[in-house]
């Protein structure tokens, strides 16, 4: 596979998006905001993905090891890098995961909440994605779009409503997301996709996917003829774009006026070339 990759943050704050690629390995986490409120851990949520995610790439070094053994031993061993820090706080740094390894045959996925991974083939587009979380307080979701995005009284919603969905956070009755514990590993959406007949897939955020599913700017065939034509930091600026637009979220209601995007693009070389990675 030949791949590119970006990220990049949505304000001045630090990025609390993560990718990195290898011809065969894309990895894509996105740190959940914590919207001012207490985490019990000192060290913060882009501390936590970049640790996330090295671990998982390492622990992902042998081909043939299923992506839910490796996350839940990533998990794990960075848990045990902060055991002064309270974990069990519902608020403890968190992360959606995305992995995509190509194999000899197959693409293997794993995708834990909302961080899609998106097939190319021949005749369509094959979405993976989990939105457990959309389905977590609605009534409070609905709220934060009642306000101009930048408002202290936005801000004041969203806080309301992530304090309330910690509380259904790694729960039978919530939504799972990368924490603590290795438990999470076993919840993610997990499968297989035949390698014959794909010609590209990308893994994205939230942050970068939202062109197409939140703000309806783009199809699917149009994100992937920007990827090709100008790779992941691209499609990373036509969002900006796009969000420049609407600055106060009146014509797409959001969280934040511009989200942390990262993005790995993965596209199948020609039989006989060699694989290489670009930026």
């Amino acid at each position: 596979m030949r791949v590119s990759i970006a990220t990049a943050p949505g304000s001045a704050n630090p990025n609390e998006d993560w990718v990195a690629a290898t011809p065969t390995l894309a990895v894509v986490l996105d740190g959940l905001s914590t919207a001012g409120l207490d985490t019990g851990c000192r060290h913060g949520v882009p501390w936590y993905v970049a640790q996330l995610g090295g671990h998982l790439v390492a622990a992902l070094a042998e081909p043939g090891r299923p992506l839910v053994d490796g996350l839940a031993q990533a998990l794990d061993q960075v848990a045990e890098l902060h055991p002064g820090c309270d974990l069990g706080n519902p608020g403890t740094p968190s992360a959606t995961v995305s992995i995509l390894r190509a194999g000899v045959d197959r693409f293997d996925y794993l995708v834990l909440a909302d961080s899609p991974i998106v097939f190319e083939r021949a005749d369509d587009y094959h979405v993976v994605t989990d939105l457990r979380v959309d389905t977590v307080v609605p009534e409070l979701r609905a709220e934060t779009e009642r306000f101009a995005t930048g408002t202290p009284e936005h801000a004041e919603a969203v806080r309301r409503m992530v304090e309330a969905q910690r509380l259904t956070r790694n729960t039978s009755d919530g939504y799972w997301v990368a924490a603590s514990t290795a438990d999470a590993a076993h919840h993610a959406v997990t499968g297989g996709v035949p390698l014959a007949g794909v010609r590209s897939a990308v893994v994205m955020s939230d942050g970068a996917s939202r062109l197409v599913t939140e703000y309806g700017e783009a199809s699917w065939a149009e994100v992937f003829d920007l990827l090709r034509s100008q790779g992941a930091h691209g499609l990373i600026s036509k969002v900006r774009q796009v969000e420049a637009a609407d600055p106060h979220g009146v014509r797409w209601p959001r969280f934040k006026a511009s989200d942390d995007a990262a993005v790995a693009f993965l596209a199948a070389e020609p039989a006989g070339s060699s694989s290489a990675l670009y930026a």
